[in-house]
């Protein structure tokens, strides 16, 4: 059966609208859809999430994982735990966040960046992850304020992701009133 593994990000929820409409489409075409809650999205942590997501998915050919800002991290960070020769299919990253911003940090303050430092200074195996995923898309927003559209060049030079870019959709979060995203679910079916 065809699986698909939706992970939220920092402070989020898989019943965020984006998400919610993304598992629709994807049970709509046949796919079980796991999309479960982080553990303390308010504060997330590298190792429970990484856990959480190995708790529940079932990683082969067929699985499709799906993230969002920190939780394509989390996606990444679980694929090089992965044992060698395992194949998942295919892996798409929505704002996929990797660092925070001086403007960021004086905006909410010294708590965030101790709650981001570890997922900023962890490396990430980006060899291991692309050996283990059968394709990468990438989709960004050209007014993120949290992941600056440059930061797509890591993603095409490491994994050989696809690239999507889309016009004023900021973090993707229902407060830039974004409750759908049909490049997800072009690049997925």
């Amino acid at each position: 059966m065809r699986t698909a593994y939706i992970i939220h990000g920092w402070e989020g929820s898989p019943d965020e609208p984006m998400l919610a409409w993304l598992r629709a489409r994807l049970e709509e075409r046949g796919y079980a859809v796991t999309a479960p809650t982080m553990p303390e999205p308010e504060e997330p942590k590298i190792g429970p999430w990484v856990g959480k997501l190995a708790g529940v998915a079932k990683p082969d050919a067929e699985a499709i994982f799906i993230g969002h800002s920190v939780g394509c991290q989390a996606i990444l960070r679980y694929l090089e735990t992965l044992p060698e020769g395992t194949k998942v299919g295919k892996v798409v990253l929505i704002a996929p966040w990797m660092a925070l911003d001086e403007e960021t940090i004086k905006e909410e303050g010294e708590k965030v960046r101790e709650v981001a430092r570890p997922w900023m200074e962890t490396p990430i195996d980006f060899a291991k992850v692309k050996a283990r995923a059968a394709s990468c898309t990438a989709i960004f927003s050209d007014n993120d304020p949290f992941v600056p559209l440059s930061q797509k060049d890591l993603f095409e030079k490491e994994l050989g992701a696809t690239i999507m870019v889309e016009h004023g959709k900021g973090h993707f979060t229902e407060g830039d009133k974004v409750s759908e995203l049909p490049a997800a679910i072009k690049n997925i079916v």
